[in-house]
């Protein structure tokens, strides 16, 4: 079931996210696998904001969960994480539906990340969901703020890469999931540590941390 997170269960957020970046280490990514999670204070910040979305399982305890921030008017998806135990169900696709249908809702057109470009559960996974890549000439001054920060931070020892989907008229990730990524056999995450993504947060930080 998705919803929306309570203070509860902030402290899970963080073990998923912990374990969401371990698949780094297989790609000789270390240094986004041993980035600290989103501290409880950053979450609270996410919480007081109502941009907390969370995957439960039957006993209601978060499995995944999306952080998202308002960048330009635009929905931006600061992070995707999966754990690695309930990876390959289609947990990633259902929170990005989720936030962007929220996002037609409260008249966001797009719904933005930035990820790695060549990690095949980051920019690989996002475009068989419907995302595409932004030109650098094409970013919104928030998204270059982003990008700049993410710089700055050292992520982009990895090519990384700004992508968007529309908000309204989109089709669903989750369909888009179970027609192709079933035949895929990559991890079905996303660190912004892991933006939004990783898809955007600092290294050791998989901006999206452990999937975006």
């Amino acid at each position: 079931m998705i919803r929306s997170a309570i203070s509860t269960d902030l402290p899970a957020l963080q073990q998923i996210e912990i374990a969401a970046g371990e698949p780094f280490r297989d790609i000789g990514m270390d240094a986004i696998a041993d980035d600290p999670p989103p501290t409880l204070d950053e979450l609270n910040d996410f919480l007081a904001a109502e941009h907390i979305w969370v995957q439960t399982d039957a006993n209601d305890v978060p499995v995944a969960y999306a952080l998202v921030e308002i960048v330009d008017g635009g929905a931006h998806i600061e992070q995707v994480s999966v754990h690695p135990d309930h990876a390959r169900q289609g947990l990633g696709a259902q929170l990005i539906d989720a936030v962007t249908e929220w996002a037609a809702d409260h008249h966001h057109d797009l719904v933005t990340l930035t990820t790695f470009v060549d990690v095949p559960w980051n920019a690989p996974y996002y475009e068989r969901l419907g995302f595409v890549r932004l030109a650098e000439n094409r970013l919104s001054p928030g998204l270059i703020r982003i990008r700049t920060d993410e710089q700055s931070s050292g992520l982009d020892a990895w090519p990384r890469v700004t992508m968007s989907r529309p908000a309204r008229g989109h089709v669903s990730a989750a369909q888009k999931y179970a027609a192709q990524e079933l035949a895929v056999h990559t991890p079905d995450r996303t660190n912004s540590s892991s933006t939004a993504v990783g898809p955007s947060r600092s290294i050791p930080s998989d901006a999206t941390h452990s999937s975006l």
